[in-house]
């Protein structure tokens, strides 16, 4: 389990995200929505060391997440950032080589081998394994370094934006595999994501933020609806059911 308590970052003078106290539950899937600007990418990045917060903990099972060594932490947590750039010239498999480093410090063995190999065909790229990054398409690349986290085989994979520059197909195909990763091997997701029809059909639970507070923190079914969508984003979001599904109707909607 984390638990964020009073996190709170200042950029400046300007509280980007303020006192935000949320407790990620065990093997599900967990959204962070939100209009821009409302903290969501800051949120994770200090949950996941990638930034300090200015004030409140992060505890991962009752540890402070700042005082754990690296590698400890790096075989419990794996991040994806929103912008990965790469300053030499890798194949996908060596990069997904890179999720082994916590364990291997780059001397693969042949456990490592393995989790390559499934990471590699649990994300559909062992036919390219052998290209390079420069020479696939963005969402071939997302899916590369979305395999490389797989890789890593941690407890928490934390994703932010994982769906940019994806296509319809091969979002829904990473949130499937997304999904898979929780009931199949017990993981815990957290993802921040723009859409939030993909949040609704595959998240469990939904933490809302708007000018870096939390506005709504629940299970999928309690946050889309008209009135906590208003709440969030400030237009009316008519909500229809589909195969079980909420799927929310803000194509034409009257702010």
């Amino acid at each position: 389990m984390i638990e964020i308590k009073g996190i709170t970052k200042y950029f400046g003078k300007n509280p980007v995200v303020e006192d935000v106290t949320v407790t990620i539950q065990p093997k599900m899937i967990t959204s962070f929505i939100g209009p821009n600007g409302a903290g969501k990418s800051t949120l994770l990045s200090m949950v996941s060391r990638l930034l300090d917060s200015d004030t409140g903990e992060v505890l991962l099972d009752k540890g402070n997440v700042k005082k754990m060594k690296s590698d400890a932490f790096a075989k419990r947590v794996a991040i994806l950032r929103q912008s990965n750039h790469l300053n030499v010239r890798l194949t996908v498999r060596e990069l997904v080589s890179f999720g082994r480093y916590p364990y291997s410090k780059g001397r693969l063995n042949s456990e490592d081998e393995k989790f390559v190999d499934q990471a590699l065909e649990y994300m559909n790229l062992t036919d390219i394994q052998d290209k390079y990054l420069d020479e696939l398409s963005g969402g071939q690349k997302q899916r590369a370094f979305i395999s490389m986290v797989i890789a890593q085989d941690t407890e928490y994979i934390l994703l932010d934006e994982p769906l940019n520059n994806l296509d319809m197909k091969h979002s829904v195909q990473i949130m499937k595999i997304l999904r898979k990763l929780v009931d199949e091997l017990g993981k815990t997701v957290v993802i921040v994501l723009h859409d939030i029809n993909f949040a609704s059909v595959y998240s469990d639970r939904i933490v809302a933020l708007k000018d870096g507070r939390v506005v709504k923190d629940g299970l999928t079914n309690e946050i889309i609806n008209t009135d906590a969508l208003r709440e969030i984003y400030d237009m009316d979001i008519p909500v229809q059911e589909q195969d079980g599904c909420r799927i929310c109707v803000f194509f034409n909607s009257h702010s």
